[in-house]
């Protein structure tokens, strides 16, 4: 099978992906390109904040709708499913709150799988070598024992009690600190990470990773912050996080094999890892097919 057969025969053809932020696209402008499970799709913002998503070898025709692919926005993004019936698209609930900062903190483009980027964004253990001195720093390498949990309604992996100390935990803090973490994989390709606010303790911010797969090996990971941060600027959030983002990017891009590995026995695994050993299984289980190296064929 090639790319796009993968794509339509696995459950990602029926989940929900994102393409833009709604802020990125000028209302009534020209329709934007972009590249979606090896199609090329159009996005066009229209009116009073609504869009328009359709593949770009179809042409418009009178009724505005009829050739129109499924589209949404949610949490400041254009959301788009090619198939014809896609499934619920996960909440984040406080998104919602009036008082958080919600912040798209930017697009970026990267040469591997959209498993990989996941994977990634659930690994603590790369903290003190990738992000020196922001995220980690040595000797604090150890990632202590965390929980996992995989529940079947909602469908998505949580893993809690995740410790880990970082001299710059966000933008606004002063001064390293132990954070705690819980990560929660709701999709395929999207993730939610909360951590401790720096603002007020009985609350966590929120920091996601939506990745819109190009190709099997190709992505644009979408970013945003949902955060309690009364200081900083919009900018200084923005800048922060992607500066998070440009330590990550070349370590994703030289990741080999750039699809995932889903056979336990293909890549070495240890404690830390738990999450992304049960992130990998809960793929396989969910027929997930783009992107990754099924078990039977990984080498």
């Amino acid at each position: 099978m090639n790319s796009l057969e993968i794509a339509k025969s696995c459950s990602t053809y029926s989940c929900w992906h994102p393409l833009f932020a709604l802020e990125d696209l000028e209302e009534g402008g020209v329709p934007v390109y972009t590249q979606l499970l090896d199609q090329a799709v159009l996005c066009e913002r229209l009116s009073e904040g609504k869009v328009s998503v359709r593949l770009a070898d179809q042409q418009r025709g009178p009724d505005r709708q009829a050739e129109d692919l499924h589209s949404q926005v949610q949490f400041g993004f254009v959301w788009a499913c090619i198939g014809p019936n896609p499934q619920l698209l996960f909440d984040i609930p406080e998104y919602h709150e009036p008082d958080r900062r919600n912040v798209c903190t930017g697009v970026f483009g990267v040469e591997v799988s959209a498993p990989r980027a996941i994977e990634n964004f659930l690994d603590m253990g790369h903290f003190p070598f990738v992000h020196t001195g922001l995220l980690g720093i040595e000797p604090h390498t150890e990632v202590v024992d965390y929980q996992v949990t995989v529940s079947d309604e909602p469908n998505e992996i949580v893993a809690t009690e995740c410790l880990f100390f970082q001299p710059q935990a966000a933008v606004g803090s002063v001064g390293g600190v132990v954070t705690e973490y819980v990560y929660r994989v709701p999709h395929p390709f999207c993730a939610i990470l909360y951590k401790s606010c720096p603002f007020d303790e009985s609350r966590r911010d929120v920091i996601t990773i939506f990745v819109q797969p190009e190709s099997e090996e190709r992505i644009r990971a979408h970013t945003m912050m949902s955060i309690v941060d009364p200081e900083s600027s919009d900018t200084s959030i923005r800048l922060f996080q992607q500066m998070i983002f440009g330590q990550d990017k070349p370590i994703l891009e030289n990741q080999f094999p750039k699809k995932l590995p889903l056979d336990p026995l293909d890549e070495i695994s240890i404690r830390a890892d738990r999450v992304a050993v049960a992130y990998r299984k809960w793929l396989a289980s969910g027929g997930v097919r783009y992107g990754v190296i099924p078990g039977a064929q990984a080498t």
